[in-house]
């Protein structure tokens, strides 16, 4: 597939740009951080895919990276910011991120809590004992904190202790770090991450926002960096206007860092549940296949297979190994790919390390 515009006059394609500035295409990240750093948040509530969106964009590394990325390095943290989901973005951009992203969640998180049966007071008393329970023996699973939260006789079913739970988050008391088991424990994140920078200007952090965000997303509209980070469209403009002087000339109204050759699309990525890809901008259908897989559903983004840039069929893990759903005739380079990726895959969840890792295709063919 090339990387060309329709008119063959040699304008990397849309779908070949945002690849490129995934890292789905060309040089591959090197660690866990250089991942999140680049794309500035990974959505995480599903934490296998969370996984996966590092695997596809670095070459070698293992899921335990992530988790220790998590634990001992503490250089990677999860929160509710963008959006109000569940984010993995590097310590150092969790304090402007949460700062920024998080106080419009606020109302949302009290309706949802009234709806859940949790009047102000309750929530109150839940937040107090989260911050004592974790300050006197944390860090502590989700569990384990609805267990003591319910001893102070607040409720906590159905979807009260999720709420309560993101009540202190957005109060910034907490974040999801170090792996305990299967689980991501809470911690404090005084504790956890020290104590904060200075707040940023607001100004300041929009701009950020903005090239940071068009560093793996670009090119990009206002209006997609808005629904990324669940900002009103106004901010969104205003980032941008404040990074404009470094914007690439573009003539289809979207905003980029920098023009630079995008390489052709990969033959085959097996990507994750809730990859990056799309969730990046205000529209995904870029990287749907007509006619193609139902990869989203119901708020739910299903792992799937990337062939020729377009999601062209789901795919699991059962028993350790891939399963792929019915794709169309392969090509040989199609199938090469595929092969590669699965075996990857495998290896990634398994744990087993590469002696070298092989250098990631940077184009099809």
């Amino acid at each position: 597939m090339t990387s060309t515009g329709p008119d063959g006059g040699g304008r990397p394609s849309l779908a070949a740009e945002r690849l490129r500035a995934q890292l789905l295409t060309g040089t591959p990240a090197r660690t866990v951080a250089g991942v999140t750093g680049h794309l500035l948040a990974v959505q995480a509530q599903d934490a296998r895919g969370a996984r996966l969106a590092v695997r596809a964009r670095t070459s070698g590394l293992l899921a335990a990276d992530v988790d220790r990325a998590l634990t001992a390095d503490r250089s990677v943290v999860v929160s509710w910011l963008n959006r109000g989901t569940l984010h993995l973005v590097l310590a150092e951009d969790y304090w402007w991120l949460h700062q920024l992203t998080t106080p419009q969640l606020a109302t949302g998180n009290a309706r949802r809590l009234a709806q859940e049966g949790v009047p102000p007071a309750d929530a109150e008393r839940g937040v107090g004992v989260i911050e004592r329970s974790l300050a006197a023996d944390g860090p502590l699973t989700r569990a384990e904190l609805r267990d003591r939260v319910a001893a102070a006789g607040v409720h906590t079913q159905g979807q009260a202790m999720v709420h309560l739970l993101a009540l202190a988050t957005l109060r910034g008391l907490t974040v999801r770090g170090p792996k305990r088991g299967a689980e991501q424990a809470f911690v404090l994140v005084r504790d956890w991450l020290g104590a904060p920078p200075r707040p940023m200007a607001r100004e300041q952090a929009l701009g950020l926002l903005a090239r940071r965000y068009l560093a793996g997303h670009a090119p990009a509209t206002d209006r997609d960096l808005a629904k990324w980070a669940g900002l009103p469209l106004g901010d969104a403009r205003r980032g941008l206007a404040a990074i404009a002087s470094g914007l690439a000339d573009r003539d289809d109204g979207r905003a980029s860092l920098a023009t630079r050759e995008a390489p052709d699309v990969p033959d085959v990525r097996l990507l994750g549940a809730f990859d990056p890809l799309l969730l990046g901008w205000a529209s995904r259908e870029l990287f749907l296949a007509p006619g193609g897989p139902v990869i989203t559903s119901n708020g739910l983004f299903r792992p799937f297979v990337l062939v020729q840039g377009r999601g062209a069929a789901l795919w699991t893990v059962s028993g350790g190994r891939v399963v792929t759903g019915q794709l169309r005739p392969l090509t040989a380079p199609e199938q090469a790919a595929l092969a590669a990726e699965t075996a990857d895959v495998e290896r990634f969840l398994a744990g087993a390390r590469q002696t070298q890792a092989a250098p990631r295709a940077a184009a099809a063919g």
